[in-house]
């Protein structure tokens, strides 16, 4: 039997040049599930992304998925992509097998927390206020600096790295520091700065975009601290939980996540194409 892709719309453009394509999985001329690629919002078309893969019921366990996934790895070579991703939930095993069978590498993940209770006290000594415009001012450049360094650790070519961090940035805080949805706080103890939360409200979550301390002050618990203070922002702005993303790898702060009860929601996949 042969298992094919037919696209069911012309390849769409958008104004940015990114590419979208859905298709139908076929055996012998028979629909057997749905595929959809895309070339990446950011990196445009040196990225692709497999953004969902189905196959019916009757039809699962065949190696079905497998062949789909990876056709869509040659329509993707053709539209120039020299790598391509997929983002996975936790709790879709069969999806993570495959995944993981047809050589991707995991990347990052996302956890979430739920809230159900009153947030838990900072320890004595700490206390978390808002971000001044002069702390803004010299934070914002060395976290865009970060956030390309590991693009760039991860395998993306520099200028891509560098590229995505200014769209990013500069599309998240179009005004800097009072960027509508935007929560920037400062946590000090015993009266100094030791570290800083980049918080944004996402539906009825605050997701954690950057929680950092200082490198002086490492190793005293602070982390844990900015984590509570970001539990605190998200009850006050009435949100039911806590989100974030981690980069495998990344050993002390999945153990502290996961130490504060964040469970892993999402698992994000890529797979560089020879």
């Amino acid at each position: 039997m042969t298992t094919t892709l037919r696209p069911t719309e012309p390849l769409q453009r958008d104004a940015d040049g990114a590419l979208s394509r859905h298709y139908t999985v076929c055996v012998n001329s028979r629909p057997v599930g749905a595929i959809h690629l895309a070339s990446h919002p950011s990196f445009g078309s040196s990225v692709g992304q497999i953004r969902a893969l189905s196959i019916e019921g009757p039809d699962r366990g065949r190696g079905r998925g497998t062949v789909a996934a990876l056709a869509a790895e040659e329509v993707a070579r053709g539209w120039g992509c020299r790598r391509l991703e997929v983002s996975v939930p936790a709790d879709a095993a069969p999806a993570l097998r495959l995944t993981t069978a047809l050589g991707y590498v995991l990347r990052n993940r996302t956890m979430e927390k739920r809230l159900d209770g009153p947030p838990a006290e900072l320890p004595a000594g700490s206390r978390g206020r808002a971000m001044t415009e002069a702390e803004f001012a010299s934070w914002v450049v060395r976290a865009k600096e970060d956030y390309a360094q590991e693009w760039i650790t991860r395998g993306v070519p520099e200028a891509e790295a560098r590229a995505k961090a200014d769209r990013d940035h500069d599309g998240a805080l179009p005004d800097g520091l009072g960027s509508r949805g935007m929560d920037f706080r400062i946590l000090e103890h015993e009266g100094a700065a030791v570290g800083v939360l980049w918080l944004a409200s996402r539906d009825d979550c605050t997701f954690v975009y950057k929680v950092e301390t200082g490198e002086r002050h490492r190793g005293r618990g602070h982390g844990r601290s900015l984590m509570l203070h970001a539990e605190a922002r998200a009850v006050l702005a009435g949100h039911g939980g806590v989100r974030l993303n981690v980069f495998a790898g990344n050993t002390p702060a999945e153990r502290l996540y996961e130490s504060l009860g964040y469970g892993t929601t999402t698992y994000h996949f890529y797979k560089d194409l020879l």
